[in-house]
């Protein structure tokens, strides 16, 4: 190797000829850089890890096995010379005059430094994390049978399925004819109840209990409207019998025709004959039971999507990672859900057992422990690591430090709102101003999406979205509407959970909602108001008045109301966690290793690159200068020697 070059053949690997705690050292084969040695201990698998410095590469040797007789065969390289010892010590002592091969040695001990660093051993870790997640191999084959999707029953050819049906509950008693015990399971449910049966009082944290969003802001007193997501039939008021078994409507998550629709403001009913709505302009039709019962089957993304992908009056208005692109998506836009990949469904994470499905995010973190599908394939919420481990990063050591404190999401959700548009404001205090003519109108803006709407006021829509950062421990603090607020400061609606010291959080993407709407002044609370009802109806949208609309819709939660309106600013979180981009997309680490990166606002983290510290970076630069004077001192001292021996 030439005199300073710095080839494939510089390091070398030096084995034991026993077994010992050690496996082998690391040293260069020219002095003064083989006095330098690096130790390489044992790993629990009873293996050694060897490191190609030149290029990077890592790779396992048995160790205490044949090959560690002599010197391993890496490929292209020459036999090691002793560490301290051999022939061209001599030689090699006077290379050190050349001033470029000193500071060379610098170089090389500082390679070796970072090589020592808990890097290294990450990488062997690593292989050892990969092994302890068979789960992401379990992930695949639940999803990668051949063909379509298994069953063990052809609903054809059950007589109880065979009448012609007039109404969907009598799809619905033919369906608890023989699942008799699906009933009980989905009235335990959240998505019957819409209330969180865990949380508090059991009758508060929930869509249908006393927490708002900045959407369409409360679903009491406009069930009618809201209920069209709802998975029963008739929900059009306080009035609704949650025990009625013939209620449930078992079609809106297993039709896999995906022919079957409720009408938007039908309380849950499909139509039963062609009826517009004038809302999207779109006619929908009388469903065929006959021929979507003979087809039911497991929930797949469409039947979810039918109601997550349009919550707040349209497609991805609310979650930003939820929309109808989702529903049959390339690689490009979500590695899981990729339809010519695995193809995941979204049971595959969010786990069912009995009708409940995991995911909720109101006071239960997601992921309490980060365990592996193989120690509980049914647990209650399915996390990354499940599949992947805490050690994802194969090769990349350094990715896999981060782990302990961010989330996969954060790097591999590079945007949100990749295909369609999102809402990311809503401005209730615009709402009812009129056209020329005097009625109500809408403007349209980017995307082809409304900026203005009589009805519901100001909307800003984007797309490719960068996410907002927050600590978060898996659950969302919410605000009730009885809660006192502050309207000088915006208020959080709901907020991630989460610390800097707390050792379940991780920083965490999410989508941040903006809004401005209505709440009472004077008993400085949020209000729900009555929005959707008939035109000689207290609600806004039937006389735009923000008062009546009020009045009607507080009266009906039973909550005080002083008489006042006014507006506030609010703000609500959707984390973020599908649309899981390619390994290649993935957020650069100048992103957020920068002063202006994407976590610039986040508290409680000292991060290289955006923080300085003033002491660390003087006894940093410090140690550099010194390091540089002591290697251009030992030159000037070698070159001065050597001088003087050529001399005598």
């Amino acid at each position: 190797m030439p005199a300073g070059g710095f080839g494939r053949r510089l390091f070398f690997v030096q084995p034991l000829n026993s077994c010992t705690s050690t496996c082998a050292t690391i040293y260069a084969p020219d002095e003064p850089y083989s006095s330098f040695r690096l130790t390489i201990k044992k790993i629990p698998n009873n293996s050694c890890l060897c490191k190609d410095f030149s290029k990077f590469q890592i790779w396992h040797e048995p160790c205490c096995s044949s090959r560690n007789q002599g010197a391993w065969p890496l490929a292209g390289r020459a036999p090691a010379l002793s560490a301290t010892t051999g022939p061209g010590r001599r030689r090699n002592m006077r290379q050190c005059t050349r001033p470029g091969f000193c500071i060379g040695g610098l170089a090389i001990v500082a390679a070796l430094l970072f090589a020592a660093s808990p890097g290294l051993l990450g990488a062997a870790a690593a292989e050892n994390e990969a092994d302890k997640a068979p789960g992401r191999r379990l992930a695949r084959s639940a999803t990668q049978a051949p063909g379509a999707r298994w069953t063990t029953a052809d609903h054809s050819k059950y007589e109880a399925l065979q009448k012609e049906f007039t109404k969907p509950e009598e799809v619905t008693t033919a369906c608890l004819s023989c699942h008799q015990m699906a009933a009980d399971q989905i009235q335990h449910s959240i998505h019957w109840t819409w209330i969180c049966p865990d949380c508090g009082d059991g009758k508060s944290m929930g869509k249908y209990g006393k927490t708002i969003n900045n959407f369409c802001i409360a679903v009491p007193s406009n069930e009618p409207r809201c209920t069209s997501c709802h998975i029963g039939y008739g929900w059009k008021d306080k009035t609704f019998d949650f025990s009625a078994k013939n209620h449930i409507d078992c079609l809106a998550c297993h039709d896999t025709t995906h022919t079957y629709e409720k009408f938007p403001t039908k309380a849950g009913y499909p139509v039963t004959e062609p009826t517009l709505f004038p809302e999207d302009g779109k006619t929908y039709l009388p469903p065929d039971y006959k021929k979507i019962v003979a087809k039911v089957g497991r929930p797949d993304r469409l039947n979810c999507g039918a109601c997550h992908f349009y919550g707040g009056g349209g497609d991805g208005v609310k979650h930003g990672d939820l929309d109808s692109s989702m529903g049959m998506p390339k690689k490009s836009l979500d590695v899981h859900m990729d339809t010519e990949g695995l193809n995941f469904t979204c049971q595959r994470c969010h786990t069912t057992k009995e009708h409940q499905i995991a995911g909720r995010l109101y006071t239960s973190p997601a992921a309490p422990e980060r365990i592996s599908l193989t120690e509980a394939d049914l647990a209650s919420k399915i996390a990354c690591e499940s599949c992947h481990g805490q050690k994802p990063h194969k090769t990349d050591t350094k990715a896999n430090d981060h782990t302990d404190k961010v989330a996969c999401q954060t790097c591999h959700i590079p945007e949100f709102a990749r295909v369609l548009p999102t809402k990311m404001s809503w401005d209730w205090s615009t709402a009812g101003r009129m056209n020329a003519d005097g009625k109500p109108f809408k403007k349209e803006g980017p995307y082809g999406k409304s900026v203005y709407d009589t009805k519901k006021g100001d909307f800003v829509w984007e797309k490719n979205v960068e996410p907002a950062y927050y600590w978060f421990n898996g659950a969302m603090s919410n605000m009730l509407v009885t809660d006192t607020v502050d309207p000088s400061k915006r208020l959080a609606l709901n907020h991630p959970a989460g610390s800097p010291d707390d050792p379940k959080s991780r920083i965490m993407p999410f989508k941040r909602h903006t809004g401005k709407q209505p709440f009472d002044p004077a008993n400085a609370t949020l209000v729900i108001p009555h929005l959707f009802g008939p035109k000689d109806s207290e609600a806004y949208w039937a006389n735009y008045d923000w008062k009546r609309a009020i009045v009607s819709g507080m009266k009906y939660v039973d909550l005080p109301f002083s008489g006042e309106v006014g507006f506030v600013e609010t703000e609500y979180f959707f984390p973020i966690t599908h649309m899981v981009a390619p390994k290649d997309k993935v957020v650069a680490c100048d992103q957020c290793h920068s002063v202006e990166g994407r976590l610039k606002g986040l508290p409680g983290v000292y991060i290289p690159g955006r923080d300085v510290h003033a002491g660390v970076t003087m006894v940093g630069w410090g140690a550099v200068i010194a390091a540089i004077l002591a290697v251009a001192g030992h030159g000037i001292g070698r070159m001065v020697s050597s001088a003087r021996r050529k001399g005598q």
